[in-house]
This record gives structure tokens, sequence and C-alpha cells, in this order.
């Protein structure tokens, strides 16, 4: 047997297996977390569930485009209270209480976040995601 072939059978053979490996299982998360961030661009997440976006729109007209994509979704708006920056919206869908809070950084500019309770642990937000992108498709119609 040539010495190469024992050479790359005991030595090349296991550090490229183990190289693919590594570069596979990164691959992995950068393709997962580029999915993630393609789908809903702009929307930030907190480790906690919660989701958020800024847009560079008055709070009424903000209002008036979640107020629509939350009819849209078919989720029943239960109120809408005044807050000391702003305003919020209380929902709720199946077992979910859903919290839209709408706060004016500038006249023209909204911050909106998002809270999905599922359980009054864990946090839907997938379900706050979608809200913001509905939000942001109904604003040019607005």
């Amino acid at each position: 047997m040539p010495i190469f072939h024992t050479w790359t059978r005991r030595v090349i053979m296991p550090l490229a297996c183990a190289l693919v490996l590594t570069l596979g299982s990164g691959c992995a998360a950068v393709a997962v977390t580029a999915l993630g961030v393609g789908g809903a661009v702009g929307v930030n997440h907190t480790l906690s569930g919660i989701v958020y976006k800024t847009f560079s729109e008055p709070l009424p007209k903000v209002k008036r485009a979640g107020l629509t994509a939350l009819k849209q979704m078919a989720i029943p708006v239960e109120k809408v209270a005044l807050t000391e920056r702003g305003e919020t919206i209380t929902a709720k869908a199946s077992n979910r209480v859903i919290e839209v809070e709408l706060e004016a950084i500038t006249p023209k500019t909204t911050r909106m976040r998002v809270t999905a309770d599922s359980d009054g642990i864990f946090k839907d937000a997938a379900t706050a995601t979608e809200i913001i992108l509905q939000t942001e498709r109904a604003l040019p119609a607005t």
C-alpha cells in the first residue's frame, strides 16, 4: 500500500470531515438567520418575544394601519387607550392577548411595539411580527 494512501486515510480524511461538519453547521445557522431576516425586513425582536418597528409616519396614520391590519387578520380589538407617550391597542385572538403600543417619537415618527402573549409565560413572536408586517402593508392605503 502506498504511503500517500495511508496518510490520506489517516490524516486528510478526518480533517476534511471535521472541516465539512464545522462549516456545514455554520452555514445552516447563517441560512436560517438570512431567511428570518429576509422574511421580516426591518422588524426587530427582543429575546422575550416582543417585536417592534419604527415607522416614518405620524402616530394617527400608523394607528389606522394597525387597526386595519388587525381587522384583516380577523383579530377583534377589545380596547384602545391613551398612554403617556401614545396609545395602546388591546386585542384578543384564540388564546392570545395582543398588545400593540404606539409611541410618537416625533410628530412624523412612530414606534410600534407588539406583544402576543399566549399563556402568560410564552410570547408568540411570529404573530406579533405578522401584525407589524400587515400594518406596514396597510400604511400606503391609509
